[in-house]
């Protein structure tokens, strides 16, 4: 929906406003008149309710509007004497147009001085859920979000397991564009595992089906900051297409606000020439030098004609590496009991079992409680995911005899975007380079070309494009050129080579910006094994996820307050009872 389709809209609600409640305005001493003036309306009805003026700002306020109608029409009907419990729930259940059988069909009167203290514990419980509710999701919308790391893109520089806060208003808060959708909620109602959000599913039908019109058009209020180089960044997904996050299903079309959240780090920023060459990232020719917190890891093939032993690895904290046990025998029995922790297990060609499992092995319990009778093999090539600490730690260890980075080789397609193996046989170690969009920057289009943008020109600026043989259209017209919409980024996981990013499905759009991490208050460790296996990280709790340098734990600093705080409370309580 367009602006003026939405003017439109908000003057429609405006003449059923005015129908719907002319007469009560009259019997509250006010003119009828001023029911249909549109804005200056609602600051008389909260004279009328005798509630504040600024109720009509959180009316005009997306998603915040959804909680606040249904309150000001409860308001409404009890300022004319309609406090019963099925009262409130009709005007709820028929979407306030029980209000017009108030205005018409009944000789109610206004009360003037009515009591807005709730009669019951009930009401008055209800009544402080629903504000905390409403300013909870305030802040959430267009403020802070709380967000949790759930994959390991960024590790290690973010965590799985991390808790954060993301700044909404560091690049300016993004208006939600679904109308129509559950507050506090993304795209998903807990618990029932339904979508949390009214929109057209349907690809087909995505751009007619009324659903869609209620969508409000892209808008972000301004911020302090632009998106830079290094900066982490929690943007929408632009390939999902997921119905649940995390859950296969057919494929769907989704509103750009309800499109899963990511982060990643942004690496690329509009007009910049971006190319990856052998495994780092080059901007305008020159390496990217990244943050002194980044902790960029890549898989390293390490050797020891000694062995290397998970003993080792687990000791230098690497990761992502398998564990092999031998078995002279397993029966059904144990190998189910083993499922949990085993990635496959067959019989080698000596008879024997070889069971592989993930880093973290078979817990010794359970070895001990099956009464299995394993040996570990310590192979003398191993392949695990390193931190450049991680790396220089091992090639420092005599028993080790080299320690090498693992590239992808260039020209050898890796399945990296835009998947045109034949124009662009690029990889996640060698790729581009590309041209990251600028808003107004204009580039040439042909059938070379057009794999690189016609995602963006037909997904992102809605357009239409066809090709055929070597000649492109957009919209019908054979085009040479395009001219860009809007700002396009480059995002990319510091866990390099286990990392889904802009590698595999291209540019990020301005649009699909959501915020900034800024504040990390909480970290687990075993953070998918189960909430009974969760272990704090002390270390990471309350520290910036910005800036330069070891992070520091303001966590002591926070307690220390808070303890001053009870002990004030405390004293002012005491002497408050005294006077008394």
């Amino acid at each position: 929906m367009n602006g003026a389709q939405w003017l439109i809209f908000i003057l429609i609600i405006q003449v059923i406003h005015f129908l719907g409640t002319w007469k009560l305005y009259v019997k509250a001493g006010r003119k009828a008149w001023e029911a249909a003036i549109p804005i200056y309306n609602g600051f008389v009805l909260m004279k009328i309710i005798n509630r504040p003026w600024w109720w009509v700002l959180l009316l005009f306020i997306p998603i915040i509007n959804l909680l606040m109608f249904p309150v000001v029409w409860v308001e409404t009907i009890r300022s004319f004497g309609k406090t019963k419990i099925w009262d409130t729930w009709l005007v709820i259940l028929t979407l306030g147009f029980y209000i017009y059988y108030i205005n018409y069909a009944e000789d109610v009167k206004y009360i003037e001085d009515r009591s807005l203290k709730p009669r019951t514990g009930l009401g008055e419980w209800v009544s402080s859920i629903v504000f905390a509710i409403v300013a909870a999701t305030f802040v959430h919308t267009y403020f802070i979000q709380p967000y949790v790391i759930p994959t390991g893109s960024l590790e290690r520089t973010l965590r799985i397991g991390d808790f954060l806060f993301v700044s909404k208003f560091h690049y300016g808060a993004r208006v939600p564009m679904t109308t129509l959708a559950a507050p506090m909620v993304h795209d998903t109602l807990p618990g029932l595992k339904k979508r949390s959000y009214i929109a057209d599913v349907n690809p087909e039908t995505y751009k007619t089906s009324w659903k869609n019109k209620l969508q409000l058009p892209y808008l972000r209020f301004p911020g302090f900051e632009k998106v830079e180089k290094n900066d982490i960044v929690v943007f929408s997904l632009p390939s999902d297409t997921l119905y649940q996050f995390f859950k296969a299903e057919k494929a769907v079309k989704k509103p750009i606000d309800k499109k899963s959240n990511y982060v990643k780090r942004c690496v690329g920023t509009p007009g910049d020439s971006l190319a990856v060459i052998g495994g780092f990232v080059h901007i305008n020719g020159e390496k990217l030098q990244l943050s002194d917190r980044a902790k960029v890891m890549y898989d390293y093939t390490i050797y020891s004609s000694k062995g290397v032993s998970s003993r080792l690895l687990a000791e230098v904290d690497a990761s992502d590496y398998t564990r092999k046990y031998i078995a002279d025998a397993l029966d059904s029995n144990q190998y189910n009991a083993l499922g949990p922790y085993v990635l496959g297990a067959y019989r080698n060609q000596a008879g024997k079992i070889e069971i592989i499992t993930q880093e973290k092995g078979i817990p010794a319990e359970v070895i001990r409680q099956l009464r299995l009778a394993l040996t570990e093999e310590k192979p003398r090539s191993r392949v695990a995911n390193l931190t450049d600490e991680i790396a220089a730690k091992l090639r420092n260890n005599q028993n080790i005899d080299s320690v090498v980075r693992t590239n992808e080789e260039k020209g050898v397609y890796g399945g990296a975007y835009p998947q045109k193996p034949n124009l662009y046989p690029w990889n996640n170690d060698n790729f581009g380079p590309i041209y990251i969009p600028e808003r107004g920057a204009t580039v040439k289009i042909d059938y070379k070309t057009i794999p690189l943008y016609k995602k963006i020109i037909r997904d992102y600026e809605y357009n239409d494009v066809d090709v055929k043989g070597q000649k492109v259209f957009i919209n019908g017209k054979e085009a040479n050129s395009y001219t860009f919409r809007q700002d396009y980024y480059w995002m990319m996981g510091d866990n390099r080579d286990h990392s889904e990013d802009s590698r595999t499905w291209g540019y990020v759009p301005a649009d699909h910006i959501v915020g900034k991490p800024v504040f990390l208050w909480m970290s687990f460790d075993n953070f998918n094994d189960g909430l009974f296996n969760w272990s704090p990280r002390w270390e990471r709790v309350f520290t910036t996820v910005g800036g330069s340098g070891k992070p520091v734990s303001y966590l002591p600093y926070f307690l220390i307050l808070l303890a001053g705080w009870f002990v004030f409370d405390f004293i002012r309580k005491r002497r408050k009872k005294k006077n008394s």
